[in-house]
């Protein structure tokens, strides 16, 4: 499946729909060190591609237990983006529409897997210390503030 998988990603002939979370866990959330292209050593949230048959949620639940070992309660939509990434002649490299979650940790120890090098509960407030992905900071205030809205009314 390796082959089939980075073939799709790759100058793909339509976008790949992916999914993302912002973890909560106290005043922390979960950032993952990307292990493989694109945007490899980046600092990102934990998700991916969804898979044939796969609704966008159990793509979530799979790929962060995949990625970090852990169980999470999604929450709700912070986001839906489109991730275009162009090599240097101007064509498509990677297409990502990503729909981007609030999250709540559930359980089990944090465990990187192969995908990625790192994976850290990362203080709220040490959040742009990190090498980021081109436009987190802003999904990532939009979280804070989505989730702040969504306990306020329960």
């Amino acid at each position: 499946m390796g082959f089939f998988v980075s073939d799709y990603r790759l100058y793909p002939k339509l976008p790949v729909p992916a999914v993302g979370a912002i973890i909560f866990h106290g005043d922390n959330i979960l950032l993952i060190q990307r292990g493989r292209m694109p945007n490899i050593g980046k600092w990102t949230l934990p998700g991916g591609v969804v898979e044939l048959g796969e609704s966008p949620l159990e793509a979530l639940n799979r790929e962060v237990l995949e990625e970090c070992g852990i169980a999470i309660e999604v929450e709700e939509v912070v986001d839906v983006i489109n991730r275009v990434i162009r090599d240097e002649a101007g064509r498509v490299q990677y297409h990502y529409v990503i729909i981007d979650y609030t999250a709540s940790y559930k359980e089990g120890t944090l465990k990187p897997d192969s995908d990625i090098t790192d994976a850290r509960w990362v203080p709220l407030e040490e959040v742009e210390q990190y090498d980021l992905t081109e436009g987190l900071v802003a999904v990532i205030e939009k979280a804070v503030m989505k989730r702040k809205s969504y306990y306020s009314n329960r």
